[in-house]
C-alpha cells in the first residue's frame, strides 16, 4: 500500500516563468500553471532548494515560493549525492543537457524537465539513456499528456466514436521543436505514428535555432494527411487543433482552454445528405494538467505507476521534430 504520507523533497533548477514566474501573479487558489506552483500545493513534496544565476530573480523566486536555500549553480549549491528526490529542470533548452548531467551527479530518483529535453535528439538519446543506467526515472513536461479533455478525445478516437480520421490541422508558432514538439506530442497521441511528406517554408518568429516550419505529415494507419499549420508568435500565441472525422469536427482552441464539437446529423434542408451540426461549446481542463503531472510524479515514487511522458516518448517527439526541420531546412537552402 502507498505511504500517503510521504513527503519528497524537490530541486528547482532556473526560476522563470514555467518554473514558477506565471504563477506568482495570479490567485493562490487558481490552478498552478508552474512546476512550483504544483510542487507548493501537493502535499507529497517539499521544494528545498532552487538554482538560478540571475541575483534577482532567484531571490524573488526563493522569497514567494519559501525556498530555503537558492544558489547561482549547482557547484555553489554544493548538494551532496540523495539530497533530493526529484530535480525540476526549467532552464533554457540550451542548458538542458549541462543541468541534467549535473542533476545525474546528485542521484535523485526522478528529473521533471521541461521540453524539448535537449537541442539534440542525439543527445536527448545519450542523456535518457544515462538516467535508465543509473535508475533515474525521466519525465519530460509535455503538459497536454496530463490533460483530462485530451485523454477523452483519445479513448474516443480508439473507441470509434469520431469514425476515420479524414484530415488534421495542428496550429502552432515558437519553433518546430520548441511549442511545434507539443503539437507534434499531441497528435501521435491522438493519431498514432506519422510519416513526412513535405515540408512547405520556414520562418524565425522567436528562436535563432529553432524556426517555425509549415509541414504535411501522414498517418501511418490510413494515410490522413495532418498539417502543421504556422502561425507567428510575434503577432500573438497560437495553439489549436482541429480534427475532420468521419462523424463530425473536433476542434481545440488557446491552447485547450476550450472545446468546439460538431457533430455530423442528417441535413433539415437536404433529404438524403448529412451536414454539420451547431457548435458545443466545452470548458478546457488543460490548467489541470500540472497538478495532475505532479500528482502522477508522487504515484511514481510511492507506488511505482508507470511513467507518463517519458523519456523516450520524448524522443520520438524530438526525432520527427528533427526530420521536418532538417527537410525545411534542405528545402530552404536549395531554393536560395
Amino acid at each position: 500500500m502507498a505511504d500517503v504520507q510521504a513527503v519528497y523533497g524537490v530541486l528547482i533548477v532556473g526560476c522563470g516563468n514555467i518554473a514558477g514566474g506565471f504563477d506568482q501573479s495570479r490567485p493562490p487558489d487558481a490552478a498552478p500553471l508552474t512546476h512550483a506552483g504544483a510542487f507548493a500545493r501537493h502535499q507529497g513534496f517539499r521544494i528545498e532548494a532552487c538554482i538560478d544565476p540571475d541575483q534577482g530573480r532567484r531571490g524573488d523566486f526563493a522569497a514567494h515560493w519559501r525556498v530555503p536555500r537558492a544558489a547561482a549553480s549547482f557547484a555553489d549549491l554544493a548538494a551532496r549525492p540523495g539530497a533530493f528526490d526529484v530535480i525540476s529542470i526549467c532552464s533554457p533548452t540550451a542548458l538542458h543537457h549541462e543541468h541534467l548531467e549535473a542533476a545525474l551527479r546528485l542521484e535523485p530518483r526522478l528529473i521533471f524537465c521541461d521540453k524539448p529535453l535537449t537541442s539534440s535528439a542525439a543527445e536527448s538519446e545519450r542523456l535518457t539513456q544515462a538516467c535508465r543506467a543509473r535508475g533515474v526515472a525521466l519525465v519530460v513536461n509535455y503538459s497536454r499528456r496530463w490533460d483530462p479533455a485530451v485523454d477523452a478525445l483519445a479513448d474516443e478516437l480508439r473507441r470509434g466514436r469520431w469514425g476515420a480520421v479524414r484530415s488534421v490541422v495542428g496550429h502552432y508558432n515558437k519553433g518546430i521543436l520548441n511549442n511545434g514538439g507539443h503539437m507534434v506530442d499531441l497528435l501521435l497521441r491522438l493519431v498514432g505514428p506519422m510519416e513526412l511528406a513535405a515540408t512547405a517554408g520556414l520562418r524565425h518568429d522567436f528562436w535563432h535555432d529553432d524556426p517555425t516550419v509549415a509541414a504535411l505529415l501522414l498517418t501511418r494507419n490510413g494515410g490522413a494527411p495532418v498539417y502543421l499549420n504556422p502561425a507567428d508568435a510575434r503577432d500573438y500565441a497560437f495553439f489549436e487543433l482541429e480534427l475532420v472525422c468521419e462523424n463530425g469536427v473536433v476542434r481545440m482552441e488557446s491552447g485547450g482552454m476550450g472545446w468546439r464539437i460538431r457533430e455530423a446529423m442528417a441535413s433539415g434542408q437536404f433529404k438524403g445528405y448529412k451536414t454539420l451540426g451547431q457548435a458545443v461549446e466545452r470548458e478546457g481542463l488543460y490548467p489541470q494538467a500540472m497538478s495532475r503531472a505532479v500528482s502522477d510524479i508522487h504515484s511514481h515514487l510511492a507506488e511505482g505507476r508507470a511513467i507518463i511522458s517519458s523519456g523516450e516518448e520524448a524522443l520520438e517527439v524530438q526525432r520527427l521534430c528533427e526530420g521536418i526541420l532538417e527537410a525545411a531546412m534542405s528545402s530552404h537552402a536549395s531554393t536560395v
